[in-house]
């Protein structure tokens, strides 16, 4: 009766060893489908983001101005300096340039 115990329990042990080569084995094999999904869905985001800033093509011209009024008087030896109006204004513009001039390396 022991004997038929013990060869039950190496069949046992048996069948869960080989069950378990053939999970490994269908891993295995669904690695590169897997992988293929992921960096797929990675581009797809990466894509989906649009144009990025890139600072090789770019121009940036500003023009800054200022304008103050002041008047000046003299008496007795000395001289009283008044600064009125204060303006000061400025003007940007940035232009992008194309991104099929660029080099990717």
């Amino acid at each position: 009766m022991f004997i038929r115990l013990k060869k039950n329990r190496a069949q046992s042990t048996l069948e869960y060893a080989i069950l378990i080569g053939v999970i490994v084995a269908g891993l295995v094999a669904m690695q590169v489908y897997l992988k293929r999904g992921y960096q797929g869905k990675l581009r797809e985001s990466a894509d989906s983001m649009g144009e990025q800033f890139s600072p090789g093509q770019t121009t940036y011209q500003s023009t800054t101005s200022t304008r103050t009024s002041s008047s000046e008087t003299a008496k007795e030896g000395s001289t009283v300096t008044e600064i009125g109006e204060q303006k000061s204004s400025r003007d940007s513009t940035e232009k992008l340039g194309e991104a099929s001039k660029e080099k990717w390396f």
